[in-house]
Formats: C-alpha cells, sequence, structure tokens
C-alpha cells in the first residue's frame, strides 16, 4: 500500500475521491496547519519536520500553495521533495491566474465564476485573495498571497529540484493541475502519472 501526505488537507479525507479512487492502493496521511480540522499531523506545509526523509509515496497539495507568500512557496516545495521516496512524486492543484486575469480584464471581478461541489459560488476576487466567506468568519489562513500561471509553477518545482513536470490546465474550475517527479521521466510517463488521478486530457 502506498502512503499519501495529503497537505493542507481541511476537513476532508481524499480517499475515494476522484484524485485517489482505490482505498486498497493508498493509505492518506492528513496534515494542516489547523489543529480544528483535526489532521494527524499539525505543521506547516514550509515546515514538516515530523515527517521523516522519504517517507512518502506522493504529496498531495489542492489550493495550499497560494496561500504562501511568495519567498516561501520554494521551501514548501522543497518540503515536499525532502519526504518523497526516490520514485515519488506530487500531485498539485491551484488556480490558473492567467485564466483569472482574463476574466479580470473583460470586467469580471465578483461575478461567481464557478460553484463549487459544495454548492458555493467563487468568484475572481476569491480566487485572488482569498474565499471571502472563510476570511469573513476569521479563518485569516485562508487569504491568499501569490499565485500561478502554468510557466511559472513548471518552473517552481523545477527550481526546488524535482526533475519532471506535467501540467494541465482546467479551464472549467479555473485551475492548474501538475504533477511533478523527483527523479526524471519521460514526459509520457509524467502526463501519464498526472492522468492517472485526473484523467485523460478533455
Amino acid at each position: 500500500m502506498k502512503t499519501v501526505l495529503h497537505v493542507g488537507c481541511g476537513p476532508q479525507s481524499i480517499m475515494g475521491s476522484e484524485f485517489f479512487q482505490d482505498k486498497e492502493q493508498w493509505k492518506e496521511l492528513r496534515l494542516d496547519i489547523d489543529p480544528s480540522v483535526q489532521p494527524q499531523i499539525v505543521a506547516s506545509m514550509t515546515d514538516m519536520a515530523p515527517i521523516a526523509n522519504g517517507s512518502m509515496d506522493v504529496v498531495f497539495s489542492s489550493h495550499n500553495l497560494e496561500h504562501l507568500y511568495p519567498h516561501e512557496v520554494g521551501t514548501a516545495l522543497a518540503e515536499f521533495r525532502r519526504v518523497l521516496k526516490d520514485d515519488g512524486y506530487v500531485l498539485c492543484l491551484c488556480p490558473d491566474l492567467q485564466m483569472v486575469a482574463t476574466l479580470v480584464a473583460d470586467g469580471f471581478l465578483e461575478e461567481p465564476a464557478y460553484i463549487t461541489q459544495a454548492g458555493y459560488p467563487i468568484a475572481p476576487l476569491d480566487i485572488l485573495y482569498g474565499w471571502r466567506l472563510a476570511l469573513a468568519q476569521g479563518q485569516m489562513h485562508m487569504a491568499h498571497h501569490c499565485g500561478f500561471t502554468e510557466k511559472s509553477l513548471a518552473n517552481a518545482f523545477l527550481q526546488a529540484g524535482f526533475r519532471s513536470v506535467a501540467m494541465r490546465r482546467q479551464r472549467r474550475l479555473l485551475q492548474l493541475a501538475a504533477s511533478a517527479s523527483v527523479r526524471p521521466l519521460s514526459d509520457v510517463q509524467v502526463q501519464d502519472m498526472l492522468a492517472a488521478h485526473i484523467g485523460p486530457a478533455q
């Protein structure tokens, strides 16, 4: 059984989700900076000292990196790489600021851009600065401090020491999906790795 470290996990498990459907293949270890969501490990993704070097098969990060300040991104990605096995990889989702910027340039800022699975409308303003509902409830760690384009996210992984990166722009959700491997892989291999979790390109 392989272990996936779910960083910034929030209250939800990813086991049985579209990303990790086979519960018999994967074991989830949940890490979050917020103890109220009851993670197994309370820590920041910029300092995951409780996690041993080379102990994880996969690091899963969904809409976390944008909560960091720009100078912290490299530190977090270096931590991701440190805890991964030699054949490990990261699966990462984050907003695509290039697509968001297009909406803002067209005059859309507060209008809903998409609806979450839980039924919450998300506007470009939420994507740029953080989800307003959570911030209004005092969850200031949910603020956004940086962002990425397809090019800048790929470069961030490479600068952190990952050897191969696959990217996918998911336009409906205005997000980027990325897979970054510790060891060098062919373009086909790293794209297949990404597709295994998010499905084939549409």
